[in-house]
């Protein structure tokens, strides 16, 4: 696996990619489950992308979304094909029933790593995933992701100086989290339930000064993997499993040699250390603030993390819309 050292203004070229694919979404905020919204910013996410002084190959695709037909499917080849060879993850719009019913938190999201470096739980579907921020990582150990959650909250309350009572854990609202919810609550934590949207929800886990602690419980397989970037740049710990919801799926996964039983870390996720993550605000939520149309102009809010240097940027942008958008 080739280390070519990536640009550290690549992460100001990729935000451009989420830039434009939020730009497009939000004009389908609260329209209910439109298909226009997906293709329009999946197009202007790839436009973008294409543009770009990379070598990318897309690793897990849109394709499964939107029924076959996406502008950036699994082994899609992106950028001008001149640049450092690189992996690509790409979700046009992180949140589709956020954005379709009009709440908060949708977000754009992509990343890169060195080329070969990032794992693909492809045909996974589902992934359990533990996420905390970088002063619980160390203490982070394979039997959290199996143990009752109260013995997990401890280990967290403990390394972090906190009474269980003030930990607030990211929970996916779903009928499969009724007894992890329920043991979070018993435990005495908080739970911050969310409809979607848990790339965003490990960003905030894994800040070490954000309003979550930890995100726990069973969500997207190809989330987990772009949560991993971030988790990673961002200096945290993650564990992570395969979470197979039906025979089926868990039939699939055994018959390409995947173990669903394997815990890993984000280092098995992605290996590499040379990672960008962005993302930009489609609505506004607890971690990016929402595109913002002002007649012939139009503002977004952006997040940049380098992995190398642990940079973390928060970009305000202004847009000039083109005529016929106005």
């Amino acid at each position: 696996m080739s280390e070519l050292p990536l640009h550290r203004n690549t992460g100001l070229d990729l935000v451009r990619a989420t830039e434009a694919a939020a730009l497009a979404a939000a004009r389908w905020m609260g329209m209910g489950p439109r298909r226009e919204a997906e293709l329009t910013a999946g197009s202007a996410m790839a436009t973008t992308l294409n543009s770009l002084e990379l070598d990318g190959y897309v690793v897990i695709g849109e394709e499964g979304r939107l029924g076959g037909v996406a502008s950036l499917p699994s082994g899609h080849s992106v950028g001008t094909r001149r640049g450092i060879a690189v992996d690509v993850l790409a979700d046009p719009i992180d949140g589709r029933r956020l954005l379709a019913r009009g709440r908060t938190g949708a977000v754009s999201v992509a990343a890169i790593a060195t080329q070969g470096s990032m794992w693909s739980p492809r045909p996974a579907l589902y992934m359990e995933k533990l996420v905390v921020n970088r002063h619980v990582a160390p203490a982070l150990v394979p039997e959290c992701l199996s143990a009752p959650a109260a013995w997990t909250l401890g280990l967290i309350a403990r390394t972090t100086g906190k009474p269980v009572r003030d930990l607030v854990v990211f929970v996916l609202e779903r009928p499969r989290h009724g007894d992890l919810i329920a043991e979070i609550r018993a435990a005495g934590a908080r739970v911050m339930l969310a409809d979607d949207g848990d790339i965003a929800g490990a960003v905030l886990a894994a800040s070490p000064d954000g309003p979550i602690d930890a995100l726990m419980g069973i969500g997207g397989a190809a989330e987990g993997l772009t949560a991993a970037c971030a988790v990673r740049a961002l200096g945290g710990g993650m564990l992570a499993r395969l979470a197979p919801q039906s025979i089926d799926e868990r039939d699939a996964i055994l018959e390409t040699g995947l173990d669903p039983d394997r815990i890993m870390r984000c280092s098995d996720l992605v290996a590499s250390n040379q990672i960008f993550f962005v993302a930009t605000g489609i609505t506004d939520g607890p971690l990016l603030q929402g595109v913002r149309f002002l007649g012939d102009r139009a503002t977004t809010n952006s997040l940049v993390l380098r992995s190398e240097t642990r940079t973390r940027r928060i970009i305000i942008a202004e847009h000039l819309l083109e005529e016929a958008e106005i």
